[in-house]
């Protein structure tokens, strides 16, 4: 792949561009969030019944997860600002739909357009900072601009959310899109055009994959209403099981696979992809849970509700901080296991409140154990996910801790929204506080369940060692006990897959996997204004920053971003 590397022309540029990429991403990361606490208004609003009102928030997931690899690879074959001017155009049109929606089924297509438009944006804002600033301390503070916005955005998408749901109504959370993202699509001048790639473009890899988790999670929602002996569950597992195994086997046949099943043969990835993804559904299904809750049983309205959750920010960051920490002095088994332990105290401890709880005593503290617990485990688990990615895959092993969290959400979502569902229809009178309130409870017990399994996989599959293929890796030997000195090589976010590989790089055989993972985290929390002394995945001389980190840092959404942005 070619990847043209132009410094800004002058200072007042550079700072245009920053201004362009920080804007889009915060609109992107907003999104996330912000429909959350309209979603009692909507309901309200729409005649939404229970089991559908997650589509309005599982829309926008599914098309942004399902599509995002696509994103960044036809980024990569048509320009990455290019393709980016088309993902905001789509997102920002998509959001005036969502505001003027009448009807459910408008706003929930809305949202999913929304969610493909923010999928060929994301990736691309990302490596366009890689084409608009030369290596070293500019393309260093933009990254680092970035992950703040994106970690920023989480809490601020609850917070204006709340403000403008009690000021303007539910319709301009997403009507606010719009003069954003004309302003933002009108600075994209301003942004250095990427080279183009050969190759293909795996559409029928990302057709599969989004239908199949569509169909997955459809499935799912539809069990808590009708059962899940239904027809009409059962006949969308299957097809959601027959249409994930086309995409596999697509995946293994395929020449440039949008997934590279080689990413998931190493134990320690795959382990960490699932608990990614577990985390992914706490996180979301806890903000859809607790939000109803507060809004529909405990009375708040929608900017104390967004405020409510003011403690999760702080235990993201705390959580993340703890785990930066430990990082280099304990394994990762224990880090994420114990962090995932926490969440899980902290979901059970959720499940206990009720109407009359105390929000100081009782929802603030359990919100801060859960966030600290998930912060700290996603810290340990992204980096397990990233190290010794074979080179040709590593920008894709990077965005599949984006994805898998996205994927995570929607079940989880769909899975804690049918248990609430399915036990307050259980209820003598299913639409009473009492019922509803035991419905909310059940959830949060399953998101803890899921919690202590994903903690039990991470202890079998997330191991110290590395595998024979992850320390070839490393020590840039192959079969033949070849190996090169490393070569000068541009830095690509995402390394074509069929078209070029990079070569094998020496690594110090003295530096030990420790040391490179406390060099990592001090990469991420920027504590040290110079050039790393050697890569943290084992190539030596590190002088740019790491583009494969870059990609799994920056397009992971909430931790890791949080933490960086302190």
């Amino acid at each position: 792949m070619t990847t043209t590397t132009t410094p800004p022309t002058d200072a007042k540029r550079a700072r245009a561009a920053l201004v362009v990429i920080a804007s889009a991403q915060l609109m992107l990361v907003l999104d996330d969030t912000i429909a959350n606490i309209a979603l009692p208004s909507i309901q309200a609003e729409l005649g939404m019944r229970s089991s559908t009102l997650p589509w309005v928030i599982n829309a926008y997931i599914l098309a942004f997860g399902g599509l995002l690899l696509l994103g960044g690879t036809l980024g990569d074959l048509a320009g990455r600002r290019r393709v980016l001017r088309i993902g905001l155009v789509l997102f920002t049109a998509s959001s005036v739909v969502a505001g003027i929606a009448g009807t459910q089924e408008a706003l929930i297509a809305a949202r999913a357009l929304q969610g493909v438009g923010a999928a060929l944006a994301a990736l691309n804002l990302l490596a366009l900072i890689t084409t608009t600033y030369s290596p070293g301390a500019a393309r260093d503070k933009a990254l680092a601009v970035y992950a703040a916005v994106s970690g920023i955005g989480i809490t601020g998408g609850l917070l204006l959310g709340g403000v403008l749901v009690s000021t303007l109504g539910w319709r301009s959370v997403f009507l606010v899109n719009l003069p954003i993202g004309l302003v933002v699509l009108a600075g994209t001048r301003t942004l250095t055009e990427s080279g183009r790639a050969g190759g293909r473009l795996d559409v029928l890899g990302a057709v599969t994959a989004t239908t199949g988790l569509v169909a997955l999670v459809f499935g799912v929602t539809h069990s808590g209403e009708a059962g899940v002996d239904a027809p009409v569950t059962l006949a969308a597992l299957a097809l959601a099981a027959v249409v994930l195994l086309v995409f596999l086997a697509r995946q293994r046949l395929a020449r440039a696979p949008m997934l590279p099943l080689v990413i998931l043969a190493d134990r320690n990835r795959a382990g960490s992809y699932v608990a990614t993804a577990v985390i992914g559904g706490g996180l979301m299904g806890g903000f859809y849970l607790l939000t109803l809750f507060l809004q529909n049983l405990a009375g708040y309205d929608p900017l104390r509700t967004g405020l409510a959750f003011i403690p999760f920010s702080i235990g993201i960051i705390a959580g993340s901080a703890v785990g930066s920490s430990l990082a280099s002095r304990a394994s990762s088994r224990l880090l994420a296991g114990a962090g995932l332990l926490v969440a899980a105290g902290g979901l059970f401890w959720l499940s206990r409140i009720s109407q009359e709880s105390s929000y100081l005593l009782h929802i603030a503290p359990a919100l801060l154990l859960t966030a600290a617990g998930l912060g700290g485990s996603f810290l340990v688990l992204t980096l397990t996910a990233v190290r010794a990615v074979p080179h040709e895959v590593v920008g894709i092993a990077s965005s599949l801790v984006n994805t898998a969290q996205q994927v995570g959400a929607a079940i989880g979502l769909a899975a804690l929204t049918a248990t609430a569902v399915a036990v307050s229809a259980a209820e003598p009178d299913p639409i009473s506080s009492g019922a509803l309130s035991a419905g909310y409870s059940a959830a949060f017990v399953v998101a803890a369940i899921a919690a202590v399994g994903a903690a039990a996989l991470v202890s079998v599959t997330v191991t110290t060692r590395t595998s024979a293929s992850s320390r070839r890796h490393r020590t840039g030997t192959s079969g033949d006990g070849g190996c090169g000195a490393r070569p000068s090589i541009p830095t690509p976010v995402r390394p074509d897959r069929a078209h070029g590989r990079l070569p094998s790089e020496n690594a110090d055989p003295r530096e030990s996997e420790m040391k490179r993972v406390k060099a990592l985290l001090l990469w991420l929390l920027r504590r040290e204004p110079a050039a790393l002394p050697d890569d943290p995945f084992g190539e030596p001389g590190g002088r740019e920053p790491l583009p494969h980190t870059a990609d799994s840092v920056a397009g992971s959404r909430l931790p890791v971003n949080a933490l960086r942005a302190h």
